[in-house]
This record gives structure tokens, C-alpha cells and sequence, in this order.
């Protein structure tokens, strides 16, 4: 963790935390999210969010706009800056992943997947945590 966030808090992404990375994703650059929907995803209340929200907001990189169904509901969707930061995020990972298929073979790819089902298994037994 501490390796991704100084690799993607860097330049015009200096002004957001590593954890802005992870919101970010969470709000995704598909239809506008409810912000109970983004909560629950970074496994936060809506008051955590709505604080990190705040930031992301005054910052660019987010806006929030009431449902046209529900005024009650708020939504997020990102801003141009904000798919700008999400792509930033995902070009990281992705990195990172064609880096270790490269250098796995054609047998132990099929192991390295099955390890990875198994703690992706253990978290959300252990943990109530699903995946993403």
C-alpha cells in the first residue's frame, strides 16, 4: 500500500491521498453512484464518505448532484479530472499485473489465480468483505 500510494500520489495527483484513489474507483466512470452505494463499497458510513466527498469535490475531481427519482438520494460521478485520476489508478494496477503474468508459466498462472480466489475466500468468510 505504501508502495502504490507513492506511485500514484504524484504531480497533478498531489493534491489527493491514496485513499481518494480508492473512492475514486469506487465511484467508477460508468452511471452516477448513490453515495450509499459508494459507502458501502469502501465499507464506511455515508459521514466518512460524505467528508472524503467534500474534498474530492472542492478539489475537481468529483460532483454531486441529486437523483431526478429520489431528491432525497445524492449521487457522484466523476469529472473529467477524476477519469483522468481513475485511469492514473487503474494504469498502476494494470502495470503491475502484465509485470507478473510476464514472468509466470503457463503453469503457474493457473495457480497463482486459484491462491488468489482462496484469500479473496478467506476475507469474506473471516471478514464480510466481498469483492469488488
Amino acid at each position: 500500500m505504501e508502495i502504490e500510494a507513492r506511485c500514484l500520489v504524484i504531480g497533478e495527483f498531489s493534491d489527493i491521498s491514496y485513499n481518494d484513489f480508492h473512492i475514486i474507483e469506487a465511484v467508477g466512470t460508468k452511471d452516477p453512484k448513490s453515495m450509499t452505494v459508494v459507502a458501502k463499497l469502501m465499507q464506511v458510513t455515508t459521514g466518512t464518505l460524505t467528508r472524503a466527498m467534500d474534498g474530492l469535490t472542492e478539489k475537481g475531481y468529483v460532483i454531486r448532484e441529486r437523483s431526478m427519482q429520489d431528491k432525497r438520494v445524492v449521487c457522484v460521478r466523476l469529472t473529467d479530472k477524476g477519469k483522468t485520476a481513475y485511469t492514473h489508478h487503474e494504469g498502476f494496477h494494470k502495470k503491475m499485473i502484465a509485470n507478473i503474468k510476464s514472468q509466470l508459466s503457463d503453469q503457474e498462472t493457473p495457480i497463482l489465480i486459484y491462491a488468489l480466489a482462496k484469500l479473496v475466500d478467506y476475507f469474506q468468510e473471516e471478514y464480510g468483505i466481498e469483492g469488488r
